[in-house]
Order: C-alpha cells, then sequence, then structure tokens
C-alpha cells in the first residue's frame, strides 16, 4: 500500500470522506459500491466493488466463445479494468483500464458501432492500439456493470449485423448473470 499522508476523521455517524484526489485518481464515482476489508495488523482497506468482476471464469469463458465465433478479439469490462479477453495476449490487456472514451461510450448506455469511414475511433483501453468494432454496455437492475466489445488493429468494413448482436447478447446475458 502506498501512503498518502491524508489523514480524516470518523464523524459522529462513522462516516470518513475520501479525498477526492483519491476517488478522481481511482475512479471512484458518487454512488460506486466499495468492499471493506481489515487485517489482523488494524488497518482498514477499501475496494472498489464490481459486479461483473464476480464473473470473471465466467466472462473469460464467454469471450473464447464470443471470439471464436467472429474470429476477433473479444473483451469484457467492468466500468473500470478489463477483466476477460480472448483472442489477444492476456497478459498484455488484462487488468488494463479502460480510456476515458470508452467509459464515455459505456455512459451512454447505447451499443456503438464504429464504422470505416469514420474519422476518429474509439480506442477502449489504454496502451493497446486497438480500436473497438463493436461496444455493447452490460446493464444490470439498471446499473451499468461494464462492456462487451469486439476489437481489431485495422477497421475497413462495417460489422455485420452477427457481430453487433452477438456483442448485446453477451451484454445483456451477462447483465442478467449479475442480477441473479
Amino acid at each position: 500500500m502506498k501512503a498518502t499522508g491524508i489523514v480524516r476523521r470518523i464523524d459522529d455517524l462513522g462516516r470518513v470522506v475520501i479525498p477526492k484526489e483519491i476517488r478522481r485518481t481511482m475512479r471512484i464515482r458518487e454512488g460506486d459500491p466499495l468492499e471493506i476489508y481489515t487485517s489482523s495488523n488494524g488497518e482498514v482497506v477499501f475496494k472498489k466493488y464490481s459486479p461483473i468482476g464476480e464473473l470473471s471464469a465466467f466472462a473469460t469463458q464467454y469471450a473464447d466463445v464470443l471470439c471464436k465465433m467472429v474470429n476477433m478479439p473479444a473483451i469484457v469490462c467492468d466500468r473500470d479494468h478489463v477483466i476477460a479477453v480472448a483472442g489477444m495476449p492476456k497478459k498484455e490487456v488484462l487488468e488494463r483500464r479502460v480510456s476515458p472514451a470508452l467509459e464515455e461510450a459505456m455512459m451512454s448506455r447505447k451499443t456503438y458501432i464504429c464504422h470505416a469511414e469514420d474519422e476518429e475511433k474509439l480506442k477502449p483501453i489504454e496502451g493497446i492500439d486497438r480500436y473497438s468494432i463493436v461496444c455493447a454496455p452490460i446493464v444490470s437492475s439498471g446499473d451499468l456493470g461494464g462492456a462487451v466489445l469486439f476489437v481489431s488493429d485495422n477497421i475497413q468494413t462495417d460489422p455485420d449485423e452477427t457481430v453487433i448482436k452477438l456483442a448485446q447478447a453477451a451484454a445483456m446475458f451477462l447483465g442478467k448473470q449479475i442480477e441473479s
């Protein structure tokens, strides 16, 4: 753990304020769920809770099937990080942060579809030179949980309807899995 040098007091209701700088750095937004851990030496640790992260093994299998069906890399991410990937080296992509552009696309709660003639293409993962062909948001009980996407390093044609529907179906299915 890294010390921040910031000290906060607990108020009479047991609340503590997480400083804005830390919330911004860690991408903690108002309403985000946090898990609380304690250790035997008195540490209290807050960790962002990712409902889709709980399904990472399942999401990895799903991404693998999607990748094989369309012969294109498939990625499943929560609102902040990649949690599952198929068709690309896992060590390069897994746990990487999603780009601000992907965050914005997810927040729209609409399926993003890249067209070959688009001048600006969506780079979904920080530090990875691939573009999102289709990005379908995962919504569970009205809450945004992440996204399912297909990526490519070269977009020459528009995605066909099958690719779009597969991404949407996968996102809807994962959203239902989070609910149950």
